[in-house]
């Protein structure tokens, strides 16, 4: 445990320096945009046995550069109904790509936390690092693959509702398109497989969606669907939500 925290430690630093130093060799050449989005959806359903909703609130910071591309993402999940608390979730990544040697080839590194009642993790630490490369690479539709290793530090509920607090190492391998029609329609998916390589049978798959409509300037009407299962805890959940985008670009 001691060894995955230290590497974690190192995976920050390094992650951190890789950042400095791209916004370093960048500054003096590449123009510098930035993307503030904001995202209030969910559903809300009334009966005479109850109120069930699900509300599902995300922020996102993108600063982007020909040579490198920054996000930071946090999202809360809350759900309930009549009988039971169902989502209580938050999820926060800090992402980077960077753009520095073939066409279409990149390299991206990655930090997250994530809790969630609904798949039963307390708090779940993952670093990593890997390698990308866009097969289909256009203005308006991208197509890619990437490959890389996480490190990770978990404490989840697994059976009998005992507590198991671990660290592992993963491959993980993710699918990514998104396509748009004249800044009107714009459909985004992502998917990741993420199997331990040190714990046999223990993996995670995470699929996202989401088809957004401009409404206004700013404005978008989104919908989108999730799907997540944590095989060491046995958990899996569907979510589809609907609600309002706001991004500001500048």
């Amino acid at each position: 445990m001691k060894i995955v925290f230290s590497l974690l430690k190192s995976l920050c630093a390094t992650l951190f320096l890789c950042l400095v130093a791209s916004a370093a060799s960048g500054q003096f050449n590449d123009s510098v945009h930035h993307l503030v989005s904001l995202n209030a959806s969910g559903n809300f359903n009334r009966t005479s046995d109850g109120i069930t909703y699900l509300f599902n609130n995300s922020a996102k910071y993108s600063l982007r550069k020909k040579s490198m591309v920054l996000n930071a993402n946090a999202s809360y999940l809350y759900g309930q109904t009549p009988s039971a608390l169902t989502n209580n979730d938050v999820k926060s990544t800090l992402d980077f790509n960077l753009y520095k040697t073939l066409p279409h080839f990149y390299y991206w590194g990655l930090l997250n936390f994530t809790s969630s009642y609904s798949l039963k993790i307390n708090n779940q630490f993952q670093g990593g690092l890997g390698v990308a490369y866009r097969i289909i690479d256009k203005e308006e539709t991208m197509f890619s693959i990437s490959d890389g290793f996480l490190l990770e530090r978990s404490d989840v509920i697994a059976e009998a509702d005992s507590n198991y607090i671990y660290g592992t190492i993963r491959n993980s391998l993710r699918l990514q398109f998104r396509t748009r029609y004249k800044d009107i329609v714009t459909f985004n998916s992502t998917g990741f497989y993420q199997p331990s390589l040190t714990i046999a049978n223990d993996y995670i798959i995470t699929a996202h969606a989401t088809l957004s409509f401009k409404l206004w300037k700013w404005i978008n009407l989104a919908t989108s669907i999730s799907y997540n299962r944590v095989s060491r805890t046995g958990r899996e959940n569907l979510i589809f939500t609907y609600g309002l985008t706001i991004e500001r670009y500048f």
